[in-house]
């Protein structure tokens, strides 16, 4: 197997590797066991595999909204998110694709089964994605460089697919490698040359630091991983919020001490719709958001648990967002609870915002999650004003009963066999709610 030699600023060769080429940062990998393993494009290399006539050429799933691109539409600067339209002007070779959803469930299932062919420490991130940490499987299968190794050739061989794995002391040092490794690639992080590794890369490759992030840190002069490392933390502080500067100043030291979890459940539960730009109108807000409500209920009862605490949050056309939240006395798991709690806290948001005339996003969190595989019916004590929103009374009850109906029939016909009011009736959603599940854990 060749060697590539990276650069790495940039994550690419510096020259040219053939696409199962390792790059090796070091010698010492004794204290390197964690492995973030990432299938590439992934989506996209599933159509690819699906029809073998779209192989290397450029493709996008989706249709109004790009959802996947391939890497040869990535080169023409198509990514997911960005609307169709855009994309075809980008790359006028573009071939639109839908997507199949049932297929991605499937080959993302069996990547990270071969994980768990080496080690039991794995931890599931998302569909195409895992953490694994292989310390007690080297007396059986050698080192972690020979177990990835063996695990990308597998997933190569018996899927079809390519996947990229990062090693190194911690996830989140790993995370970062398999990014550089991309497409198709493996790195492996020596801990002597951690921070040498580290402190060159772009300052995007840290975790959290997404589109507006990476713009308040410009404004500073952070562009590298080592600018921000070197950055006061009061400056971090004073420009991203103490809890983020903070997170991000031990990140850039690669101060990580989260280890893998391997039966986590989920803390919270959330869902969000980016709308385009439109007004702040109740036509707007309230099928929007019993959408959301509806994603996010469901998953709940599938679970068999509620949420105590509702968070929404409203994007504006400048791109900044606030929050508001409220933790009810019960938890709650029915959508049209969520979706009257999550209205009313818009409403309180756009009062404290009165100037604003456009927002581009909605989005609706649960949290203090507690089981409830059962409906608790109360007293009648309570007056009628809070009948409707509370899980036990005959009102609430009600609701569960109608939510429950709505399950078992999707269940058995599909999710788009019945839906709610409003949300159903609005104008079909460029993103599909199959494609949006597949990013959601599960309970």
């Amino acid at each position: 197997m060749e060697t590539g030699t990276l650069d790495l600023a940039g994550g690419r060769d510096a020259t040219e590797r053939a696409p199962s080429a390792v790059a090796l940062i070091g010698v010492e990998r004794r204290a390197a066991t964690v492995l973030h393993a990432d299938l590439d494009a992934f989506y996209a290399s599933v159509e690819q595999l699906l029809d073998p006539s779209l192989r290397g050429k450029p493709i996008a799933v989706g249709g109004g909204v790009v959802l996947a691109a391939s890497y040869e539409a990535k080169a023409f600067g198509v990514r997911g998110g960005m609307p169709g339209r855009e994309a075809k002007q980008l790359c006028p070779q573009l071939i639109f694709v839908g997507g199949h959803f049932t297929e991605y469930q499937r080959l993302g299932d069996a990547a990270i089964a071969v994980l768990n062919d080496f080690t039991p420490a794995v931890e599931r991130i998302s569909i195409d994605e895992a953490f694994a940490d292989v310390a007690g499987s080297e007396h059986l299968f050698g080192s972690p460089e020979a177990m990835a190794r063996e695990v990308r050739r597998r997933v190569r061989v018996e899927l079809g697919l390519p996947i990229s794995i990062g090693i190194a002391r911690t996830k989140h040092l790993a995370k970062v490698a398999s990014q550089v490794a991309k497409p198709d690639g493996l790195l492996v992080v020596d801990p002597a040359r951690e921070l040498d590794f580290l402190h060159e890369l772009p300052v995007e490759l840290l975790w959290g630091v997404g589109p507006a992030t990476k713009a308040r840190l410009a404004t500073i002069g952070v562009t590298r991983i080592g600018e921000l490392a070197r950055t006061p933390g009061y400056s971090l502080e004073r420009i991203l919020g103490q809890a983020i500067g903070s997170k991000l100043g031990d990140l850039a030291w690669n101060r990580d001490p989260r280890r893998i979890v391997t039966d986590r459940r989920a803390r919270s539960i959330g869902a969000q719709s980016a709308l385009g730009r439109k007004p702040p109108t109740r036509h707007v807000i309230v099928p929007a958001l019993l959408h959301l409500a509806d994603r996010v209920a469901s998953r709940l009862r599938a679970g068999g648990r509620g949420g105590r605490t509702i968070t929404v949050r409203v994007r504006f056309a400048d791109f900044r967002a606030i929050t508001r939240s409220i933790t009810l006395p019960v938890s709650i798991a029915a959508t049209g609870m969520i979706s009257e709690v999550a209205q009313d806290l818009v409403r309180i948001a756009l009062a404290d915002h009165p100037g604003e005339r456009w927002i581009t996003l909605l989005a609706i969190g649960v949290s203090h999650l507690e089981d409830q595989a059962e409906l608790q019916l109360e007293l009648p004590l309570r007056s009628r004003n809070d009948e409707r929103r509370s899980p036990g009374s005959p009102t609430g009850a009600a609701r569960w009963v109608a939510d429950r109906a709505v399950d078992a029939i999707r269940e058995r016909f599909g999710r788009d066999a019945v839906g709610y009011g409003a949300a159903a009736l609005e104008a079909p959603r460029s993103v599909p709610d199959a494609f949006r599940e597949l990013a959601e854990r599960s309970l």
